[in-house]
């Protein structure tokens, strides 16, 4: 039975080495999820993050949904199979209360989940969704991050290694509790020490320090002449630091954003609203809300005036007096060209973000091609593609990210498309 384990310290104040140390309690996710599952997880963690314990559920597009965790859009039945487990794997959790308290409890991971008119609708049960909103789980929740991952039992490696970052090390784990953490406990061939370093701690951990924010190096411990125990000693990738690549399209380092953040908007929900309405509406509401003097809840207020369109002229404010037929022809003028400057912006954020659904999805193809190949022809393959990039940054990043690689992307697809040009007219069509 695979498990996924989160620690849930005692906390008093910030995070800190010695309180990090402190683990109580742990919650454990039974069943052995594919990659895609986890990662479907994850994004449904992130997407009801914000309201886990005020809302009795959650929705988020389907086709968004698909794309996040990537499934092609079109393939309903996957995307119902994956929430079908995500219902039937079991969450359990054995912890100490603020008190001092034993408590002990198990759950569904998903209470129910439905498909609907292109939304999915889902929830989690209250006791569950209290356990996981917690600051540093959500933490280990980076969909950037798991994109990069090509196989579950390196995401699983990533997520259970992340929230010791601060301490530089996992602490010391039985080899029962790391395969029950990959999900190959039950298997007599992994009871074999050689077996499950080979097949599993090897490749994961090469994946993870390739693909992450993070640096890993096992360390073992013997118990006689056998290895008893397993520990990852952790550090901070800089390699990944200085790719980072953001997915937010600098949304983070507009001036409106630092504006709703410091209004006490959460990160998630001053993306959300610059996305979908655009940096210079929200602007004008938070303008807006900045004229109304103090109110009971700026956050509540703010996103009243977002969703309906609030502005001075209209209830809730007072109303503008009346103008000139010469000022209101500059006013209609000025509104005008502000409306073509947001549909070009508009239009232009589309284009970007169709660019990188298609970038996503020829990349899904060339790592169906990739896998379709021998080990010599891979080899081949790559010492050939890495021939022809001209800079060593390009090559780095190749080298750390393989045919992931976000900076490389264009040189890739051109590439497979050139050894491979059936594989992507088929897509194109």
């Amino acid at each position: 039975m695979a498990e996924r384990s989160f620690d849930d310290d005692r906390l008093t104040g910030a995070l800190t080495r010695e309180t990090v140390k402190k683990n109580v309690a742990a919650i454990h996710i039974s069943g052995k999820l594919t990659l895609l599952q986890r990662k479907l997880s994850n994004v449904l963690l992130l997407n009801a993050y914000d309201t886990l314990t005020t809302a009795s559920s959650h929705t988020i597009d389907a086709r968004t949904l698909a794309m996040m965790v990537g499934y092609n859009s079109n393939d309903v039945d996957s995307l119902r199979a994956s929430l079908r487990a995500l219902a039937e794997t079991v969450a359990e959790w054995d912890m100490l209360d603020e008190q001092g308290h034993q408590e002990w409890g198990v759950s569904a991971l998903l209470s129910f989940a439905k498909l609907k008119n292109g939304v999915c609708e889902y929830a989690y049960s209250p006791a569950l969704a209290q356990k996981l909103h917690d600051p540093k789980i959500y933490a280990l929740i980076n969909v950037k991050i798991q994109r990069n991952f090509s196989s579950g039992h390196g995401l699983a490696l990533y997520e259970n290694c992340y929230r010791f970052v601060r301490t530089g090390s996992t602490g010391w784990w039985s080899l029962e509790i790391f395969r029950k953490l990959m999900g190959v406990d039950g298997s007599a061939y992994y009871e074999s020490f050689k077996h499950l370093n080979a097949k599993i701690i090897k490749p994961a951990v090469a994946e993870v320090n390739k693909s992450s924010d993070i640096i890993i190096e096992p360390q073992t411990r013997k118990k006689g002449r056998a290895v008893s125990e397993i520990r990852f000693l952790i550090r901070e990738n800089p390699q990944m630091a200085m790719f980072q690549i953001d997915d937010s399209d600098g949304l983070r380092n507009l001036p409106v954003y630092k504006a709703l953040r410091g209004q006490g908007v959460s990160d998630r929900l001053a993306r959300q609203w610059i996305t979908e309405h655009g940096p210079d509406y929200v602007q004008e509401k938070l303008n807006y809300v900045a004229g109304q003097g103090d109110v009971k809840s700026s956050v509540g207020y703010l996103r009243a005036a977002i969703m309906g369109d609030y502005s001075p002229s209209e209830g809730g404010g007072a109303r503008q007096a009346p103008v000139d037929p010469e000022t209101q022809a500059r006013l209609e003028e000025k509104r005008a060209e502000q409306a073509a400057a947001q549909a070009a912006e508009d239009a232009a954020f589309q284009a970007r973000a169709a660019a990188r659904r298609d970038r996503a999805r020829h990349l899904d193809i060339v790592e169906t091609l990739v896998s379709r190949r021998n080990p010599t022809q891979r080899d081949a393959d790559k010492r050939l593609f890495q021939s022809r990039l001209e800079s060593e940054l390009d090559r780095e990043h190749f080298r750390q990210h393989g045919w992931r690689s976000a900076l490389n992307a264009a040189s890739i697809i051109a590439f497979w498309q050139e050894l491979e040009p059936d594989a992507f007219a088929e897509d194109e069509g």
